[in-house]
């Protein structure tokens, strides 16, 4: 299966990623309307410290945690990929606390958000993939 992995060496800390995971994931058609002036909430952040920065996405585990702490059955796996109903999850956040790799948070709704590889947009690849300027974020088979 396809998956996103980050070069972290290739890696400006443009925080580009994140402009075009939030407006591909806005529903909105001009990026200026969608994302000027108001807070954004990305599906991937990038992080690190002055020298190293990463961009942080979810893993889709074969086995993953926070589908397994997810008390109301939110969080699901399907086509390899784990996914989010957002009508089901309640906010409580238990899966935030147990992601090893911090990739689930808090969306705009006060549900839980994370990276579904940009599944319900029409990219065809993921966002943050497509915006990365440096080539540090791909999409591929390893």
């Amino acid at each position: 299966m396809k998956r996103v992995y980050v070069n972290e060496e290739w890696c400006l800390g443009c925080r580009l990623c994140e402009y075009n995971c939030a407006f591909a994931n806005s529903g909105m058609t001009d990026m200026v309307k969608a994302l000027k002036g108001k807070p954004i909430f990305p599906r991937v952040r990038v992080d690190g410290d002055r020298d190293i920065h990463f961009a942080v996405s979810c893993r889709h585990c074969r086995d993953p945690l926070c589908v397994k702490s997810c008390i109301c059955g939110a969080l699901y796996r399907k086509d390899g990929r784990v996914r989010v109903d957002r009508d089901r999850c309640v906010g409580c956040l238990t899966c935030v606390l147990v992601c090893p790799y911090g990739a689930l948070t808090l969306s705009e709704r006060g549900t839980v958000q994370k990276c579904e590889l940009c599944l319900e947009n029409a990219c065809g690849e993921p966002a943050c993939v497509l915006g990365c300027p440096n080539r540090a974020i791909v999409y591929e088979e390893r």
